[in-house]
């Protein structure tokens, strides 16, 4: 499976290939191309807390969600905190609204209900998108360094089995843009926390830089990390952009800091 770019509408996002083959699901990682908003916020920002016009906000939304070919009108989404839980969604979590706040901290989401549109948020951290086909349920996760140290992606992938039955070898996994390991650039603390969860393993996605420094590779430890849970490595698609590297086409956090608008990923039952 590959991540495409594609676009609809005006709306430019980042879909699988393998998952859109599958049938039954749509899905979509959101750019900052697209929108309504202005500013520091142009133009599609979808985050809810970053100072943007609410109104702007809810079309970029309409604007994304029908691109992808997704129902806005029913949306789940993540109340992130850089952590390890994955919460079911039922019809009480869904909301009508983007503004609607969450009553929950988690940072990633499931669910078997058709219609819901879950949605976890990033601006180089990494979005990941899961898909069964098989017993037709959905995630939805957010994974941050914290986030992939604590194995929030496999957390996805046992949640989805112990809840609704799925088996890892039908999971279909899609690692979103999200930023690479040249721009990831971190102290020891960062490489601490993977091996200390993933012991050597991990090291082949860590590499000492000629400053002192580490460069990590969020996206292929959490790719491993899901081959480890029972993926199939041909179910697993990685995009290999990176959202600091093209801060004109991405929000990144680590170039633009607080003065950004935030990128979404959604996925959705039919």
């Amino acid at each position: 499976m590959e991540i495409m770019e594609r676009t609809c509408n005006g709306v430019t996002f980042f879909s699988s290939d393998g998952m859109d083959a599958a049938g039954g699901a749509v899905h979509g990682f959101s750019t900052r191309k697209g929108g309504v908003s202005r500013g520091m916020w142009e133009s599609l920002n979808l985050g809810t807390a970053r100072g943007d016009d609410p109104d702007h906000v809810r079309e970029n939304y309409r604007r994304f969600l029908k691109a992808i070919g997704a129902d806005g009108g029913r949306i789940a989404m993540t109340n992130q905190v850089h952590g390890g839980v994955v919460r079911c969604i039922t019809t009480a979590d869904v909301k009508a609204d983007p503004y609607d706040k969450a009553g929950y901290e988690a940072d990633g989401l499931m669910t078997d209900l058709p219609g819901v549109a879950l949605v976890a948020y990033s601006a180089d951290c990494i979005p990941i998108l899961f898909y069964d086909p098989e017993r037709r349920v959905i995630a939805a996760v957010h994974a941050g360094w914290r986030g992939t140290a604590a194995g929030i992606a496999t957390a996805a992938v046992a949640r989805m089995g112990d809840v609704f039955g799925c088996r890892p070898e039908n999971i279909l996994a899609a690692v979103g843009p999200g930023i690479g390991p040249d721009c990831f650039e971190t102290h020891e603390d960062v490489p601490n926390a993977m091996t200390a969860a993933l012991s050597t393993a991990v090291l082949q996605h860590i590499k000492i830089k000629e400053n002192g420094k580490f460069a990590v590779d969020l996206k292929g430890i959490n790719a491993m990390r899901l081959e480890q849970a029972g993926l199939d490595p041909a179910h697993i698609a990685v995009s290999r952009v990176c959202t600091s590297c093209d801060s004109e086409k991405f929000w990144s956090h680590r170039r633009l800091g607080t003065s950004r608008g935030s990128m979404a990923a959604a996925i959705q039952l039919v």
